[in-house]
């Protein structure tokens, strides 16, 4: 989300990322050329990029963290391949500390 509904955004630390370089081992990469005539999921793949992502998503906490942040907004991915056997997986957004906002009280002489 860019935005924290039923948040104030006190403070914006700035953008903060999680980075991770995957190498493909030789058996997945032998099993996905084999599965790619066939059609299917490439589940070593998935299960790689997986990982990737949850490795990505959590350096960039540990970041936003280190920085005094307590909420990440505009949370993306971002995915490249770097030669023919590393994937490049990238956790990024906006550092904030957020404070949530007290709920409105009701007119007096009004219940519910």
């Amino acid at each position: 989300m860019n935005d924290l509904p039923g948040y104030e955004i006190e403070e914006v630390f700035g953008e903060v990322f999680g980075l991770t370089v995957r190498s493909r081992n030789l058996g997945s990469q032998i099993g996905a050329v084999l599965k790619s005539l066939v059609g299917g999921e490439l589940r070593g793949m998935t299960k790689m990029l997986a990982s990737g992502r949850k490795d990505a998503t959590d350096r960039l906490v540990e970041e936003a963290e280190a920085k005094g942040a307590n909420a990440i907004i505009a949370f993306r991915f971002d995915t490249s391949e770097l030669g023919s056997m590393w994937t490049e997986i990238c956790a990024y957004g906006t550092a904030v500390r957020a404070r949530k906002l007290q709920p409105a009280s009701a007119a007096p002489g009004i219940t519910s």
